[in-house]
């Protein structure tokens, strides 16, 4: 019995469609997602066969065709498309873990960097024998390929997120989809280099478990929506506090300082500091030598051609590019800790925002260079399993934990990583005294330790080198001889870890080696296995 079209309790029953619209929102509603179109409460009187389904009613989720987000449900109208429901406030969210595409300017940056690298491969010897006109026509074209790859490589590229998995898809020819499983999940990146920054755009970058690179570089997306999926992809990860923030990061104005990261600040390293530390190393502190010795060669022969300038300038250039990639890479440093993990933000031309998990902390290495040391000056590094060693350049290695600070502030952000250490009480014995055979130099310098919680060991003349070692981190323990220790009955601990660097206590005497390594075994599976 039909209901009166004046006001009232009373209403016509719904079309079929209008129902499904009610399935839909009360199942999203039950199954946590939040519904973004409000109905109508269906009447108590409506006749029991033109209800609407209840949610444990409703057919569970992926029985059927999936919604198509783009179609409107709605009674249907013989004259024109699907009219919406009344109430109806847009389409129903994209399904998440639907196949997406990186930003729809990643094609122009990587055409312009392909622009940079071909114009660099044509040389000056090129553009005198064809000329200014067939040389820019060779740019040009070169230019459009490479343009043009780099626009069916993005069509053909995208990731998705199914479970507790990351699936890269791309390829043209030869189709690849590469899953990564995110209980493997090291660290989380998101980096923007000066071409992206300049567009408002960033690359996500994860470092695996027993990777040897970074895996799965996403280039290039929106700040947001790569703030977002590395949050997201934490939460899967295993790590409570990984949720998706409320409000989605913004691309910062062309000038602006970055904001601090997330979390209780840590530190921030001064850029003088960092300046100044950077002209302390060997390559700054050597140049004016060098820049002296090749102007006198060149004023004593008389000789200024343009292939000696050029070389020396090339030479110069080389020496110089370690501390400028330095300055440039730690430019603005800031560390601050999130409950369980350490945010890191760092860069001028390429910015860098680095998520680590605590727990995934492999080694910490502290690093005091020679020059360093008359300003009490030191090095801190993170070794993190996926990274550490299997990046060639150190500048795809971030594992920087402080470029550059004074003890105390060492010893605080080191008390952070591994409570309970401190690097001023750590008990390190050095080897006996016939070491000096094979060390003659560094025998004082060397020592290792253990405490509660970690293995400490020292090495280095110039660059002293202090390796921390959590037990819960060690994968294996070797104890190695060579052909002059075995005559001096002197042997080396290695402790590795799963970041492959791990630590050596060297030239210990062979009864101590082996006490060392049956300890360091036995406190490493009480870590990793710990007593109820």
């Amino acid at each position: 019995m039909s209901g009166s079209a004046g006001p009232g309790p009373d209403r016509t029953p719904p079309s079929s469609d209008e129902r499904q619209h009610v399935g839909n929102a009360v199942g999203d509603q039950a199954a946590g997602q939040p519904a973004e179109h409000a109905v109508p409460a269906m009447p108590a009187e409506a006749p029991p066969s033109d209800r609407a389904v209840p949610a444990a009613e409703a057919a569970p989720p992926g029985v059927g065709p999936p919604p198509d987000p783009y179609q409107v449900a709605g009674p249907s109208s013989p004259s024109g498309p699907p009219q919406p429901p009344a109430g109806w406030a847009g389409p129903p969210p994209q399904d998440p873990s639907a196949r997406q595409r990186l930003h729809p300017l990643s094609p122009a940056l990587h055409g312009a960097k392909s622009l940079v690298v071909v114009i660099a491969g044509l040389s000056w010897s090129t553009l005198s024998r064809v000329g200014f006109g067939w040389f820019v026509a060779m740019v040009i074209v070169l230019a459009l390929g490479a343009s043009v790859l780099a626009v069916v490589s993005w069509y053909n590229t995208g990731y998705q997120v199914v479970g507790r998995e990351l699936r890269i898809h791309e390829g043209l020819l030869w189709r690849r989809t590469r899953a990564i499983p995110l209980e493997r999940l090291q660290a989380v990146e998101v980096v923007r280099p000066l071409l992206a920054q300049l567009t408002g755009l960033a690359e996500l970058r994860l470092e695996v478990v027993g990777g040897g690179k970074t895996e799965a570089p996403l280039a290039y997306l929106s700040v947001a929506e790569a703030a977002a999926l590395r949050q997201r992809l934490l939460a899967l990860a295993g790590y409570p506090s990984g949720a998706v923030p409320a409000t989605p990061a913004q691309p910062l104005p062309a000038g602006a300082e970055p904001p601090p990261p997330a979390g209780r600040p840590l530190h921030a390293v001064s850029n003088r500091d960092l300046l100044i530390s950077q002209l302390l190393t060997p390559q700054a502190f050597l140049l004016p030598f060098g820049v002296a010795f090749v102007a006198t060669q060149f004023l004593s022969e008389g000789s200024w051609s343009f292939i000696a300038v050029a070389s020396t300038l090339t030479a110069m250039a080389g020496v110089l590019l370690q501390p400028v990639r330095r300055v440039l890479d730690d430019w603005r440093f800031q560390l601050a800790r999130d409950d369980d993990r350490l945010r890191i933000r760092n860069g001028l031309l390429e910015t860098r925002s680095q998520t680590v998990p605590l727990h995934r902390v492999q080694t910490v290495r502290v690093t005091w260079p020679l020059l360093w040391r008359m300003k009490g000056w030191l090095r801190l590094r993170l070794e993190v399993a996926g990274y550490a060693a299997g990046e060639a350049d150190e500048r795809n290695r971030p594992d920087r934990l402080l470029p550059v600070g004074d003890q105390p502030t060492g010893e605080m952000i080191v008390a952070e990583v591994l409570p309970g250490v401190a690097l001023s009480s750590l008990p390190l014995r050095p080897p006996p005294a016939r070491a000096r055979w094979v060390n003659p130099l560094s025998r004082q310098v060397l020592g290792a330790g253990l405490t509660e919680q970690v293995l400490a060991v020292r090495s280095g003349l110039l660059t002293r080198q202090l390796t921390i070692v959590p037990y819960a981190r060690l994968q294996s323990v070797r104890v190695v001889q060579g052909p002059v220790q075995r005559m001096l009955g002197l042997a080396t601990v290695h402790a590795d870890t799963a970041g492959g660097a791990g630590a050596a206590a060297a030239d210990r005497d062979l009864a101590d080696a082996w006490a060392l390594a049956a300890e360091l075994t036995a406190r490493g599976q009480a870590a990793r296995n710990p007593t109820p």
